[in-house]
Order: C-alpha cells, then structure tokens, then sequence
C-alpha cells in the first residue's frame, strides 16, 4: 500500500501507521534535536523515527533552509558529522549575557596555541607540541585532555611516545563538518618562507637543541 505524506513529513493516507513512524517527520526531528547534546547523524535519526535515511536527510536540509529565510535566531547545522541546532552567530552577545553572566570561561592563550598545533599537526607528540611552541606544555594538554577537546591517537612507532589528535567534540565546538574546514594558516603568518617546507599547514617548527632556545613555560593553564 502506498504512503503520501504532507509538506511536514507527515502521513496523509495510511492511518494504520501508528507509533513513532506514524508521525509527522519535520516536528519529529525538531523534537529529538531539542534534547541531544551532542551532533546526531542521519543514520541514527533515521533509525529511531522508521524512516529512510535519504528522507530525513531532504527534511533536515528543508528545515536548514526553511529557518534561514525565517531569520530564525537558531540554525540547523551539519556539524562532525551529525546535526544540532546553533544559535545564530549574530546574536552571540546575547547569548553570552544570560549563558554567562559576567563569568568567564575560555582558554587560555597558551591552550589554544597548544590546540592549534594539534590541529594543524595531528596526531602529534607531546614534545612536537613542546617543540613547535618553544615550551612546555604538559599542563595544558591534561586541560585539553580535561575538557575533550583532545584524546589519545596510539604510539609513534619510533618512539613509543602517545600521539593526539583532536575530537569530534572539538570539530562540534568549532562548528566544523571535518579537518579539512580547517583555516589555511599561511595567509596569517608574516613570514611564510620561516615555515617548515614538510608543514604544509602553516604551524612554525622549533629546535629545541638550539643556542638561543627558550626555556620551559610553567605558567599555569
């Protein structure tokens, strides 16, 4: 028996569905995005309303649009490989008012410099990182490794050093769909013919053998 369905995703003939796919698609999703804490992807919404992945695909990025032309002060977005609803970037100020209250919580210039270079340089070493910004940074990584941001990425096979590499929480953070949104670093750098020839991405190497070589940073993170 064949199922049309209105402009919501719904059922208009076919009243013998009944349950979760006897539901309206779009509110369904709007419903189940209202409670995840983190990027649901089409297969698994898929999979819990009984609809074909293809489906609630179209109706995601139908109802994507539709809250643009609507001027929302939300937006649906593919992020990490799943969806979540974000509050539009014009209306951060706001946001931040009530989420924060005068309270601050950041990281610090050291941390992100340090997330940066895992970035730009996954997976990486500990020392790489050290090497690449001159310091030592131990404390922050366990504070990255703290907040998620970070994790584990196996052994250098040379070494048997531990090897990072970002999270799906960092790329959701971020607002990015994968590394490859990555910002291009060169544009931003003043002397681009510094960099490493091998570090393609843009991040600045660092001997620490070298004479003149800082020392360890101790600032706390």
């Amino acid at each position: 028996m064949s199922v049309q369905t209105d402009s919501a995703g719904g059922d208009v003939t076919g009243g013998d569905r009944t349950g979760v796919a006897g539901l309206a698609l779009k509110p369904a999703l709007e419903a189940v995005l209202m409670v995840v804490d983190e990027p649901a992807t089409e297969e698994h919404l898929a999979r819990i309303l009984q609809r074909p992945k293809r489906v609630v695909a179209d109706a995601l990025r139908e109802l994507a649009d539709e809250y643009t032309v609507q001027g929302r002060g939300f937006e649906l977005r593919l992020v990490a490989g799943g969806w979540r609803f974000y509050t539009r970037p014009e209306y951060a100020e706001a946001v931040e008012g009530f989420v924060l209250d005068g309270q601050v919580a950041r990281l610090t210039q050291a941390a992100l410099e340090t997330l940066a270079v895992v970035a730009y340089r996954q997976p990486v070493s500990r020392s790489r990182v050290s090497a690449v910004r001159g310091v030592n940074c131990d404390g922050v990584m366990r504070t990255l490794l703290q907040r998620g941001l970070v994790e584990e990425a196996g052994a250098e096979p040379e070494t048997g050093a531990i090897l990072y590499r970002t999270t799906n929480y960092f790329l959701e953070r971020m607002g990015l769909r994968g590394l490859d949104e990555l910002p291009e670093l060169a544009p931003f750098l003043p002397e681009a013919d510094a960099i490493e020839a091998e570090t393609l991405e843009g991040v600045p190497s660092f001997d620490p053998d070298a004479p003149d070589a800082p020392g360890s940073e101790h600032t706390a993170d």
